[in-house]
């Protein structure tokens, strides 16, 4: 999901655009018959990848694409049905540039924003579920999306990830981006293809939405009384891995290796050289 664009910042422009990238007349916007000018906050539902972006790695069986969007629209349904203003980025299997996304998203003051995902990697044994924001607005939405889909799904949890990802860096309201699983696992893209488990996933980022005010501050004792009370979650800073990092990495690689052809104690200096960690 490596993207490097610009941001959008006109709201005509953006709109304009969003309408030819979708290849329809509305950005499918949605509201419940019982709304009134101080309606619930509007959601943002970015259905990940679309069109010529598969989504995924090159090779890989079960298009992304395809399970983003049925988690999207299911997730739609939910929230529609709860009485939120629904805004959908793409609403069919159309390509939307990430400038795009974050105009639509930028577009709506009083709106949060949930990218929905699904993970990849090569090692086929990679699998869990992980949520990722930037801002620190964003936490108590990830938090609460986290505590609820990763503790309804049978995957592991990876835990709430701060990174710089393009649609999270760039919006100013809070975003979220959900990774509901690998399907480069088997048993989790099993479970992704499988309509019950897509609306289970829907249902419990649902859940994560409405009770994203619920969640625990760190900095308050006392949590909102608005139901139960959500754990603010703990997350890896991911921002702060810089590139020297990694190419100092590979230079403690290379450097091991010589040693390794010059000294027969170099098996301990490879041992102790980093590990490139896998997404």
């Amino acid at each position: 999901m490596r993207r490097n664009f610009s941001k959008l910042r006109l709201l005509p422009a953006a709109l304009s655009i969003a309408t030819v990238a979708c290849g329809t007349s509305s950005a499918a916007s949605r509201s419940s018959p019982g709304q009134s000018a101080s309606s619930p906050t509007a959601v943002v539902i970015d259905a990940g990848h679309g069109g010529f972006d598969r989504g995924g790695i090159p090779g890989q069986m079960v298009a992304e694409k395809e399970m983003t969007l049925d988690v999207a629209q299911r997730l739609k349904s939910l929230l529609a049905a709860s009485g939120y203003r629904v805004v959908m980025t793409r609403d069919s299997d159309v390509f939307v540039p990430l400038p795009t996304r974050v105009a639509i998203a930028n577009s709506y003051g009083n709106a949060i924003f949930v990218c929905i995902h699904f993970n990849s990697a090569k090692r086929m044994g990679a699998g869990g579920i992980e949520t990722y924001f930037y801002s620190r607005d964003s936490l108590p939405l990830a938090s609460a999306i986290h505590y609820y889909v990763a503790g309804g799904a049978p995957s592991s949890n990876r835990g709430v990830r701060r990174r710089g990802f393009y649609v999270l860096r760039k919006t100013t309201i809070p975003a979220v981006l959900v990774e509901c699983g690998f399907l480069t696992n088997p048993t989790e893209a099993a479970y992704a293809q499988t309509a019950s488990y897509r609306q289970k996933l829907a249902e419990e980022i649902a859940a994560g939405v409405r009770g994203r005010n619920s969640v625990a501050s760190a900095l308050n004792s006392t949590p909102l009384a608005t139901g139960e009370s959500i754990p603010l979650q703990s997350y890896i800073d991911q921002t702060k891995v810089t590139k020297s990092e990694g190419h100092r990495s590979k230079r403690s690689h290379k450097k091991s290796a010589r040693k390794k052809k010059s000294s027969s104690k170099s098996t301990e200096s490879e041992a102790s050289a980093p590990k490139t960690p896998e997404g």
